[in-house]
């Protein structure tokens, strides 16, 4: 076989998707075979559209946690199923219960990330449960769809359940994976950076920089709860002992790649005619390689072997580093010297795939609320007008109230299919939702084209019954990163399913009139119904940034006091941190496809960005070089430098929230800081330099505020 073929399908095989979709295909094929074999036809389409709501609902846990999960999943089903089959019949009273029961399941996605999974499964669920008892589809009696749909997701949840049961470790060493795939990718740009050209256009790298460190924060949570559900309350062994390593390796990693010693652009001003810039970038590209051979090895489940670590780049910059010593300007030196130790402490934690150099506290924080107190508070915080979780239940409550009264009004003989596209087109952001409504759209278009097309030149016989299985499990092929395959796919598996009574064809103008409807509806909800256009919550980002940012430097200041220990407390700083920074970032990142009159200054929010990320960056240095400061003066004020700078980034937190201005720079609080850092050496020089970089940051938000007001 050649290496490529064996290449791809040795991916294919050790894919997330591929996993999923052969769930789906073997749940489909259980409910066919059942179905066939017991002459229960009536049941057949049901059971297949709650299989697909319960792989909609499915998450990455562990077999216990996926457990009560199904309960969860089954019992939130049940009531939503009823519920619409006992009001259905009353317009009236569905009217009622619809926006009520979206606005209830929307705001419990506020508990954690597994219950809004469930809810959006839930509330597909309802949707499928008011196609299927449609007077012109159904063809059983009042309960059999219900209870079909019932039992084909419960079917679904055993042969998951056993499949993680079968595979406990398979989702974390995946998450594991593409953990390190990420960093690897925040590596390449980050030796971008090293480019030692004059005209490189280095904010953009900074924009392209912070979107890849969100994409690494996703991963690090994805992999911290899928950690969390397979060690619970026991002590690792083993190789789950070796995994949580290596989450804790990629944790040190990822601050170490946050970091910045030194404006780039002066550095490569100051060193413009050496090598040593092209020598960093060329050594961080090669652990970039590094970190996906780890990735690899992980996906693979090989045994731990030798990475190919570039050691002679190591070298040659070490060599670099020290030629020019002395004859240069002490700062770059300094900064030189700390991006030296940094890029060595990277290799050996890559080396070693852990962080046994460091005294790690190895608990991890819980993002599931402990008690149903607290799981109700989290939901109270959220009933605010000021929550995107608040107004986008709003928004998709009375957006599926409308369609429901359009479909009233119009009544089409399948005019379920309003609500369901208003479902899948509403989303929280203007952006989203605008991109979700071309595809879903063009993807209903090109799944009615195909399925005429099949009706036509097969006009009947049992072929549809395999194509309907492939369909329902392509629809998970697709349904994460080709929305408009997956649509096109699951529009296919509702032509051949409706087709037993003969509707198929009287189906496919209705339904790419209904398409178009629910997409109108989901749009005028979402510029209409309390708009959430991001510009608007800028100013609490970056407040919820800056505070974050303070309360990580103050967990640093600690460490230079008392050594560096990396525990919970610190992490779940530096975390916090991180996340705020993903939020604003994602949050701008979206604000720039809304329209031009709804946002501020488009310049001044990305500058806002790449100033946060900067930010972020000396924080990070700081954190990378964290050891216990010399007894004397030079600690002494470098420890104060670091709380003073903290308390500079809470009173800005406090008054961006209030809407306030933010004050000017003093000038000369940082000529006092400049004065004692150049009078330090040694680890106090590099501490002093990167406060005074945080205490000049703090101007940079105040002209920032003042450009996009």
């Amino acid at each position: 076989m050649p290496t490529t073929l064996r290449q791809r399908l040795a991916a294919l095989t050790e894919s997330d998707r591929t996993a999923d979709v052969v769930r789906v295909l073997l749940a489909l094929i259980g409910v066919l075979a059942w179905c066939v074999a017991r002459n229960e036809h009536a049941g057949t389409v049901p059971a297949m559209l709650g299989v697909i709501a319960c792989a909609l609902a499915e998450t990455d846990d562990a077999w216990r946690a996926r457990l009560r999960g199904l309960l969860v999943t089954l019992a939130c089903f049940a009531v939503a199923a009823v519920t619409v089959r006992q009001t259905i019949a009353l317009p009236w009273l569905f009217a009622l219960a619809l926006p009520a029961g979206t606005f209830i399941l929307v705001m419990l996605g506020a508990v954690s990330g597994r219950y809004a999974t469930i809810a959006a499964a839930t509330l597909i669920l309802s949707v499928y449960t008011m196609i299927a008892s449609d007077p012109s589809q159904a063809t059983g009696g009042p309960w059999l769809v219900t209870m079909a749909m019932l039992l084909g997701a419960a079917w679904y949840g055993l042969l998951s359940l056993t499949w993680s049961a079968l595979a406990p470790q398979r989702a974390l060493r995946l998450s594991l994976a593409r953990l390190f795939e990420a960093l690897a990718a925040q590596l390449d740009v980050k030796a971008a950076l090293f480019e030692p050209v004059r005209d490189l256009d280095r904010s953009a790298l900074d924009i392209q920089l912070a979107s890849l460190s969100a994409r690494t924060v996703d991963a690090l949570n994805e992999t911290r709860t899928a950690l969390l559900d397979r060690l619970g309350r026991r002590q690792p062994r083993g190789r789950m002992a070796a995994r949580l390593r290596l989450y804790f390796a990629a944790q040190d990693i990822h601050e170490r790649i946050s970091s910045s010693h030194y404006p780039y652009e002066k550095l490569a001003d100051a060193l413009f005619h050496s090598d040593i810039m092209f020598r960093f970038g060329r050594l961080i590209r090669l652990q970039a390689m590094a970190c996906r051979a780890r990735a690899d090895e992980i996906r693979r489940t090989l045994p731990p072997g030798s990475l190919a670590l570039p050691r002679h780049a190591l070298e040659d910059v070490r060599s670099a580093v020290q030629l020019g010593a002395g004859t240069r300007d002490a700062s770059i030196d300094e900064a030189l010297s700390g991006l030296l130790r940094n890029v060595e402490r990277l290799q050996e934690t890559l080396a070693s795939g852990n962080e046994a150099a460091w005294d790690t506290d190895y608990a991890l924080q819980n993002p599931d609320p402990p008690t149903f107190g607290e799981a109700l508070a989290r939901i109270r915080v959220q009933v605010t007008r000021r929550s995107m979780r608040f107004r986008h239940a709003v928004r998709l409550s009375l957006g599926l109230l409308a369609g429901y009264l359009l479909l009233l009004a119009v009544h089409p003989k399948h005019g379920y299919w309003i609500l369901l596209t208003t479902l899948f087109v509403c989303q929280p952001g203007y952006g989203a939702t605008r991109l979700r409504l071309l595809q879903r759209v063009a993807g209903t278009a090109l799944g009615l084209v195909a399925g005429w097309t099949l009706l036509h030149v097969l006009p009947g016989g049992d072929w549809r019954l395999p194509v309907v299985v492939a369909t329902g499990a392509g629809f998970f092929a697709f349904w994460r990163r080709r929305y408009t395959l997956a649509t096109a796919t699951i529009t296919l598996f509702v032509l051949l399913c409706f087709d037993e009574p003969g509707a198929s064809y009287d189906a496919i103008a209705p339904r790419l009139l209904d398409t178009l409807m629910g997409a109108a509806v989901a749009a005028a909800a979402l510029r209409f119904i309390l708009p959430d256009w991001r510009g608007r919550s800028l100013p609490d980002l970056m407040a919820d940034a800056l505070a974050a940012d303070a309360a990580y430097l103050r967990h640093i200041a600690m460490q230079y006091t008392r050594g560096r220990h990396d525990d919970l407390p610190y992490r779940v700083a530096r975390r916090d941190a991180h996340n705020a920074l993903a939020a604003l970032a994602g949050s701008i990142n979206q604000m720039l496809a809304e329209p031009a009159h709804t946002r501020p200054a488009t310049e001044a929010a990305l500058r806002l960005m790449t100033h946060s990320q900067q930010v972020l960056a000396h924080l990070s240095t700081l954190g990378a070089h964290r050891e216990a400061l010399p007894d004397g003066p030079e600690g002494a004020m470098a420890r104060r430098a670091l709380e003073q700078v903290a308390d500079g980034y809470e009173r800005l937190s406090r008054l961006a929230r209030e809407g306030q201005p933010l004050p000017a720079a003093d000038t000369a609080w940082l000529g006092s800081l400049e004065a004692q850092a150049s009078q330090a050496a040694g680890l106090p020089r590099l501490v002093g330099m990167q406060a005074l970089l945080l205490a000049k940051a703090q101007a940079g938000f105040t002209d920032i505020g003042a450009a996009s007001g």
